[in-house]
């Protein structure tokens, strides 16, 4: 205990002083009263000496105490008259003993939390005046409110074994000492263990237990059985009764609390730290203690667990994530004075959090190699580093003094009402009262003190933690450990954008106790954790950064591993900023990567954005990843995977504007070509191995719609139309199952469907549209080329002419290839009556607007003088360019490439100008709407960073910009469409 004064009689004078002589005059009455009661006061307060000016200033400044005096008057009595040390030596001992037995009878559980609660408030009071009156330190103070709650936690667990062996739940070894051999494991935490509470502390606590101790009827049932005794500890322990409360307890420092039970059973929990203890749990358990329960058991425990704690080897990158369990953002040089009203003097800058983590640190660097630096206690954690040459001699001892300094601060606040806070007073009374209650003349002379204390702290800590500027990204605290949340901390997120910091601030912890693949290694959650302030502020700086930081969660969840991406990022800042833009603009990409976290894998290639992959590298990396595949069901799996990655990459670039929405189109349009093809070389050996070749047998593929002018986007379907021929003589296939040729090429186009829609186990391919063949939905699936020659010469309407301008063979038997687009050139080049064709377009256009009516401006597609107006506008004028002499080389045009190959000679220049404009915003705005969501664009419902997407993609200031200027060009195309076909 060290050098103490024995009775309270031997106060100082002048120790402390009242706040007010009218609050000394006022309590002076009080007591005066309080000695009618108490006899043994009556000669203190008649007198005029040093402890009765000591009574009247302690109760004065102390409410919580004063009230203490009035309830319990003999409290106060006591006080005055008995031996301080060997009046608490007793009254702990009471409280450990009063569980046993009685004359016969056991203690009920009311009685047991009357004791406690009796025995708390009489310890309490008494150490509160020793401690204002300066007979004891702040290090005597610590420990005997650390000896009282030993003995408090010890008694309710030898009552709840007791009470389990009566009610034959249990089998104890010896009920007269229940807790020996039970295996039931107690072990205090933080300021518990390291003999340091305060007046106001929880408690921490983990439970573990041993099934196999021998004490429970079954092993299996342990779980549940010391689980509802743990919910009664805390019961017993911090339920407020009319006799107040024992101590606030928390048992949320065990292993993975939010999925494990309140007791843990010890192989589960030394799996636990073995494969997914974080830093700050070895942090926290330096000060773990055996305090209650199976003592011998709890010791042993422990040291199972020095390897984790106290590794031999310790990679300095884990500081950052030691770190993080107090990162003060703000403690660099030059940020401002240090305030002292409302100061935290535990979290706050310079506080008594910093002292410990600058301690603690150091101790799980180098507590692996040198074993006296594995102390619970502070002070004696900083000796120990100076004398093992860590820190110097001159440090320790002004760390240790900083810290008995600021405990004794922590201790006045706490004691004025007993409330649960290290926050210094707002207010100039109420600063004055803790300045006097630390013996101060003044608050300018306790402040002076104050400030120079943490500024010592402060300087000291942010030199351990040189790379404190680098972790920081932004001001406040980061604090993620354990399961409660820091307030400031939600202050902090709520600073940065997050509009529900509580969520974020849970979703991180979750990141941090290894539930997800990504971050169950050490090494992930220590990089993971070193970016968290870039992340945070990254994501904070977007438009609904919650439903953004959510988004990047679920990907999270997916990834099989997070280290090589954490620590990409760490060093990337522009894989940073393009993770934020899709989790902030787009849902669609977002949900794929957290789906398929696969297709990540591209963004990690340097050169993503430095060029759009051409056909002929899109070609050659899908045969790559094809070659691997051993049987079609894979390589059909295969496909989706190429498809899934290689659109995500494509989209990424539109989504950052490396590209624009027509280039987007033609390189969606090629990836879709090369899988198509691969997929009816996949359709054709599986048909050939089942049925035979069918002698002569020819397939190509034509494409229709947006697959035929290269417009596809990231959600489009594709348009086909299966072409085929054979030899006449032939009457079947030559295969073990030969079918004949309406059958054959039927079952083929059928499989073909199949291959590139079915749902697999990695999604489908496309959806398939085969309305566009002759005779629509009524007529076969597949078209023989005589027949589909036929058709078009024969018995096609002006609208099956008006999609053929955009056909194009995507693949197939060259020959046949050929054929068709003979068929498609002299379709196309025969003239028209131009009357007719204007009247048949418009009268088109017209019964889609009547059976399709557009949803909104935002329906580019449907709404007049929107994408299909354009189409119309292309496919007027190549359907009447014969009529006019005007001859087309090629059928493989996008819409803009027709425009611009007839629109020169047919359309008015400003004509000409204003549609290519307006289909190159729509396309623009639709290529992006199409990637980043599903369903339709409501500006009001689209994510915020959507919004300013598209509005970017239209060189608009704002969405209402943007707005008035579709509305100008989809009426002025609607304008040059209605002249066009009049």
């Amino acid at each position: 205990m060290g050098e103490t004064a024995t009775y309270l009689k031997d106060v100082a004078a002048e120790v402390i002083r009242p706040q007010s002589q009218t609050e000394a005059k006022t309590v002076t009455s009080q007591l005066k009263d309080l000695a009618k009661q108490e006899a043994a006061l009556a000669e203190v307060i008649a007198s005029d000496g040093a402890l009765r000016s000591f009574l009247v200033a302690a109760l004065s400044l102390s409410p919580y105490l004063r009230e203490a005096a009035t309830v319990s008057p003999h409290l106060l009595a006591t006080a005055v008259t008995e031996p301080l040390e060997p009046t608490l030596e007793r009254l702990v001992t009471e409280t450990r003993d009063c569980w046993k037995p009685r004359e016969g009878r056991t203690p009920s559980e009311a009685e047991v939390m009357t004791a406690l609660r009796t025995l708390k408030r009489s310890v309490s009071f008494l150490v509160a005046l020793a401690d204002l009156a300066r007979l004891f330190t702040a290090r005597d103070t610590t420990r005997w409110l650390t000896l009282l709650a030993d003995a408090a936690v010890a008694a309710a667990i030898d009552h709840l074994l007791l009470g389990g062996h009566e009610s034959g739940k249990l089998t104890l070894k010896d009920p007269e000492k229940p807790s020996i051999g039970s295996g039931l494991i107690v072990l205090g935490m933080g300021k518990l263990g390291g003999y340091e509470l305060n007046y106001s502390s929880d408690i921490d606590l983990v439970i573990f237990f041993d099934p196999e101790s021998g004490i429970l009827p079954d092993p299996l049932d342990g779980s549940e059985i010391y689980g509802r005794m743990m919910r009664r500890l805390v019961r017993i322990l911090q339920e407020r009764t009319a006799d107040g409360y024992v101590f606030r307890t928390d048992l949320r420092l065990r292993p993975d609390p939010g999925s494990t039970p309140l007791a843990v059973p010890v192989e589960a929990g030394l799996l636990y730290y073995e494969s997914r203890g974080q830093n700050w749990e070895r942090a926290a358990f330096i000060k773990a203690r055996a305090m209650a329960g199976d003592l011998e058991a709890g010791e042993w425990f422990l040291r199972q667990l020095v390897p984790f704690v106290f590794r031999k080897y310790l990679d300095y990158a884990a500081i950052a994530d030691i770190h993080s369990i107090k990162r003060q953002i703000h403690v660099h040089k030059g940020h401002g004075a240090i305030a002292v009203k409302g100061h935290d003097v535990k979290l706050g800058r310079g506080g008594i959090r910093e002292i410990e983590f600058f301690a603690q640190t150091q101790q799980l660097i180098a507590g692996g190699r040198m074993p006296p630096l594995r102390t619970r206690q502070t002070e004696v954690a900083l000796e120990m580093l100076a004398e093992a040459n860590w820190i110097t001699p001159a440090i320790a001892a002004e760390l240790t003094e900083a810290y008995w300094f600021l405990r004794d601060v922590e201790h006045r606040i706490q004691m004025v009402r007993d409330e649960q806070t290290h926050r210094l007073p707002d207010s100039e009374a109420e600063l004055k009262r803790i300045a006097f209650m630390l013996g101060f003349s003044d608050t300018a002379a306790f402040s002076a003190r104050l400030e120079t204390v943490l500024r010592t702290v402060e300087k000291r800590y942010a030199r351990l933690f040189e790379q404190e500027t680098k972790l920081s990204g932004v001001e406040g605290n980061l604090v993620f450990t354990g399961q409660q949340d820091d307030p400031e901390t939600l202050k902090t997120l709520a600073s940065l954008g997050f509009e529900r910091p509580a969520d974020i601030s849970r979703v991180i912890r979750t990141w941090h106790y290894g539930r997800y693949r990504a971050t169950q290694s050490v090494e992930a959650r220590e990089r993971l954790t070193e970016l968290t302030p870039d992340l945070l502020k990254a994501f904070g700086e977007s438009s609904r950064a919650d439903e953004a930081l959510l988004r990047f969660d679920s990907f999270l969840s997916g990834l099989p591993a997070g280290i090589q991406l954490f620590s990409l990022i760490g060093n990337n800042p522009a894989l940073l900023s393009l993770i934020v833009t899709v989790m902030s603009s787009a849902p669609r990409l977002a949900d794929i990567i957290s789906s398929r976290p696969h297709v990540f894998d591209g963004m990690l290639d340097p050169g993503l954005m430095a060029e759009l992959p051409t056909r002929e590298y899109l070609s050659e990396r899908l045969r790559t990843f094809l070659t691997a595949a051993r049987h079609y069901e894979e390589q059909l799996d295969r496909l989706r995977i190429f498809a899934a990655e290689q659109r995500f990459l494509i989209g990424i670039r539109l989504l950052t504007g490396a590209i624009d929405g027509i280039q987007a189109g033609r390189t969606f349009t090629d990836l879709a070509d090369l899988l198509i093809e691969q997929a009816l070389l996949a359709v054709e050996r599986e048909i050939e191995a089942a049925h035979g070749r069918y002698p002569g047998g020819r397939v190509a593929l034509m494409g229709m719609g947006k697959l035929g002018s290269f417009e596809l986007t990231a959600a489009s379907d594709v348009d086909l139309i299966l072409l085929y021929d054979y030899d006449d003589e032939a009457g079947e296939s030559d295969g073990a199952k030969p079918l004949d040729s309406t059958r054959y090429f039927t079952r083929l186009t059928q499989r073909l469907i199949a291959a590139l829609s079915a749902p697999m186990a990695e999604g489908v391919l496309f959806e398939v549209d085969m309305r566009l063949r002759p005779s629509g939905n009524k007529g076969p699936v597949a078209t023989r080329i005589r027949t589909f020659r036929k058709y078009q010469q024969e018995e096609a309407w002006t609208w099956e002419h008006m999609a053929l301008t955009r056909a194009r063979m995507v693949c197939g038997d060259r020959g046949l290839v050929d054929e068709a687009c003979a068929v498609v050139a002299e379709t196309l080049s025969r003239q028209r009556e131009e009357q007719k064709i204007a009247t048949d377009v418009r009268e088109m256009r017209d019964l889609i607007e009547q059976e399709k009516p557009p949803r909104d401006i935002w329906d580019l597609k449907l709404v007049p003088g929107g994408l299909i107006d354009i189409e119309f506008i292309a496919q007027y004028l190549r359907l009447v360019a014969p009529a006019r002499g005007l001859t087309i080389d090629t059928n493989e045009m996008s819409t803009m490439q027709a425009l611009e190959a007839l629109g020169n000679e047919m359309l008015p220049p400003d004509d000409l100008a204003t549609v290519r404009e307006a289909l190159r915003l729509f396309t623009e705005l639709s290529q992006i709407i199409r990637l980043c969501i599903d369903g339709p664009f409501s500006p009001k419902e689209a994510p915020a960073g959507l919004v300013e997407r598209v509005s970017r993609a239209g060189d608009c200031p704002d969405i209402r910009t943007l707005e008035g200027e579709v509305k100008r060009l989809s009426k002025a195309v609607r304008g040059i469409f209605r002249k066009l076909v009049s």
